[in-house]
C-alpha cells in the first residue's frame, strides 16, 4: 500500500467539479501521505491554467508535497493511474433547455429531464460517447485502475461504461444525504442521530431501515406519525411527493422531488417550480433559436421569484456554475462527496463506510436484474469495494424500478447499436410518454437540435 498513486480528475476545468474535488484529495492525509501526483485534464485548455494554480496554492497552503499537471491529452493523462474521476457536461444549460422543453412541446409530463424522461436520455446519450471513450482508452493505458463516475444520468452512464468495458466502475453521487436530512428535520433530531439505508436506483433509492444512532430505536414508526402530523406545504417542492411515495409504498424515498419525479408520470402536481423550469416566451423564439439560454430553476426554496421589476442590472441568465476559486481566505472544508473515502480505502486501506455507490447488481438489490446499475451502501478497503447485500424492496417499489432498469438497458443497447429503433422502445417505456408520433417526432427533433454532440443513430 505504499506505491505512488496517481489520480486524473477529467472535467477538471470545471468551476465546480474542479476546485472542490482537488481540495477533497488535498485534504486527504492517507492519500497525500503516500507519493501523489495530480492529473488535471479538460478538452477545453482555457480554465486549466486557472485550476491549476488552484491545485499548487491549495498545496502549499496545506504543506502537502503533490506533483500537479494539466493536460487537454487524454491518453498522455491515463498511463499509471490508480483512480480517474470523471465529471463532465456539455454546454451544460443551452442543452438542457432542450431536454426540459422539447419532450414537453411534443406532450412529454416529465420534470426536470436531466436523469430520466425523454431529456435524461439525451442527457445521457450527449454524455455516453466520452464516458465509454473514457472507459475504453483506461482498458489500455490503466486497465487496473478504479474509474470514478459523478457525471448525471448517474445510473445510465455507468450502466454503459460496466457493460461496454471491464473496467472497474463506481457511480457516487450525495443524493441519499437529502434525504436524510428530510427526514431528520421531520423527525426534529440531528441529522448526525440517523442511521439509514437505502437502496435502489440513483436518484430514485429507498430507505430500508433508519434508527437512531445513540438508542438503536427504530425511527420508521415516529417518522410515520410525524409526517402524517406535518403542514402540507412544508417545503412543497422538495418533500411533498416524497411523502405521497411514502404514505402509498411503505418507505421513504431520496433524494427529492425534481429527481424522484423524473420517474413518475404523476409528479408534476407535486411540484409547483416545474412550470417556471427554464421559463420563456414562445412568442420571442426558443432559446437556442434566440441564443439566451433561459435561467434555470430548480425549486420554490430560495423564493426565486422575488426579484425587483426593473433591475439596475441585467438579471443573470444561468445558474452560476460554481464559486470564484478562492484566495488565503477560503475555506478549505470537504465538499462531502464520496470519492476520496473511497480512494482511501481502495488505494490507502483505510477502513471506509460509503453511504451510497452505484454498481453493478450481483443480488445487492434482490428483485432487479442482475448486472443493472443499483445504488446500495458499501464499505471500502485495501480488499476493494463491498457493497451491501439489502433486503428485498416491497414490490410496488421494485415494480417503478424495473421499468427504469429496461429503460437503461435498452439506451445502452441503442448507443451500442446507433439505433433510434431502440432508442424508440426505452422511449415508449417511460412513464411519461403516452404517444407514439409524439415519441417519433421527439427523437427527430432532438436530432435536429442536438446531431452535432449526439451520437450516430439511424432508424
Amino acid at each position: 500500500m505504499n506505491d505512488p498513486l496517481r489520480i486524473v480528475l477529467v472535467g477538471a476545468g470545471s468551476r465546480e467539479f474542479g476546485p472542490a474535488s482537488i481540495r477533497d484529495v488535498l485534504l486527504s492525509d492517507p492519500l497525500c501521505d503516500r507519493e501523489l501526483s495530480l492529473v488535471l485534464v479538460d478538452i477545453d485548455p482555457s480554465e486549466l491554467p486557472r485550476t491549476r494554480a488552484y491545485a499548487e496554492a491549495v498545496a502549499e497552503r496545506l504543506g502537502r508535497r503533490v506533483a500537479v499537471s494539466a493536460t487537454t491529452d487524454l491518453e498522455a493523462a491515463l498511463p499509471g493511474a490508480s483512480a480517474v474521476v470523471l465529471a463532465i457536461e456539455i454546454n451544460r444549460y443551452f442543452y438542457w433547455a432542450q431536454d426540459f422543453h422539447v419532450p414537453r412541446a411534443f406532450g412529454s409530463s416529465q420534470i426536470y429531464g436531466e436523469n430520466g424522461g425523454p431529456g435524461g436520455l439525451f442527457h445521457a446519450l450527449r454524455n455516453m460517447g466520452p464516458a465509454v471513450d473514457l472507459a475504453r482508452a483506461m482498458e489500455v493505458h490503466c486497465p487496473e485502475a478504479w474509474l470514478v463516475n459523478y457525471t448525471n444520468p448517474l445510473t445510465k452512464l455507468c450502466e454503459a461504461q460496466s457493460r461496454l468495458s471491464s473496467v472497474r466502475v463506481v457511480g457516487l453521487c450525495h443524493g441519499v444525504f437529502h434525504g436524510i436530512e428530510q427526514m431528520a428535520r421531520l423527525l426534529e433530531l440531528p441529522v448526525e442521530r440517523l442511521d439509514a439505508r437505502a437502496s435502489g436506483l440513483n436518484h430514485f433509492s429507498w430507505f430500508e431501515s433508519v434508527r437512531d444512532r445513540e438508542t438503536g430505536e427504530d425511527l420508521y414508526p415516529r417518522l410515520r406519525c410525524r409526517e402524517r402530523e406535518a403542514h402540507w406545504l412544508h417545503d412543497w417542492d422538495e418533500i411533498a411527493l416524497s411523502r405521497i411515495l411514502f404514505r402509498v409504498f411503505g418507505r421513504y424515498p431520496s433524494p427529492g422531488a425534481n429527481h424522484i419525479g423524473e420517474y413518475l408520470g404523476w409528479a408534476r402536481e407535486f411540484l409547483g417550480s416545474s412550470l417556471l423550469q427554464f421559463f420563456y416566451d414562445p412568442v420571442h423564439g426558443a432559446p437556442w433559436e434566440t441564443g439566451e439560454t433561459p435561467t434555470w430553476l430548480y425549486n420554490l426554496g430560495e423564493n426565486p421569484t422575488d426579484v425587483p421589476a426593473f433591475p439596475e442590472a441585467p438579471l443573470p441568465r444561468v445558474r452560476d456554475d460554481g464559486p470564484d476559486l478562492g484566495g488565503e481566505d477560503e475555506d478549505l472544508a470537504p465538499s462531502g462527496e464520496l470519492a476520496v473515502p473511497l480512494l482511501e480505502g481502495v488505494l490507502c486501506g483505510v477502513d471506509a463506510y460509503l453511504d451510497a455507490v452505484n454498481v453493478r447488481n450481483e443480488g445487492y438489490v434482490p428483485g432487479l436484474p442482475d448486472g443493472a446499475v443499483v445504488e446500495v451502501p458499501a464499505r471500502a478497503d485495501g480488499n476493494g469495494l463491498h457493497p451491501a447485500a439489502m433486503e428485498p424492496l416491497p414490490e410496488g417499489i421494485l415494480a417503478l424500478l424495473r421499468i427504469q432498469t429496461s429503460i437503461n438497458r435498452l439506451l445502452v443497447d441503442a448507443f451500442a447499436e446507433g439505433s433510434r429503433g431502440t432508442l424508440l422502445q426505452a422511449l415508449l417505456l417511460d412513464p411519461t410518454t403516452d404517444s407514439y408520433r409524439a415519441a417519433v417526432h421527439t427523437i427527430n427533433e432532438m436530432f435536429r437540435l442536438q446531431g452535432e454532440v449526439l451520437p450516430e443513430m439511424e432508424w
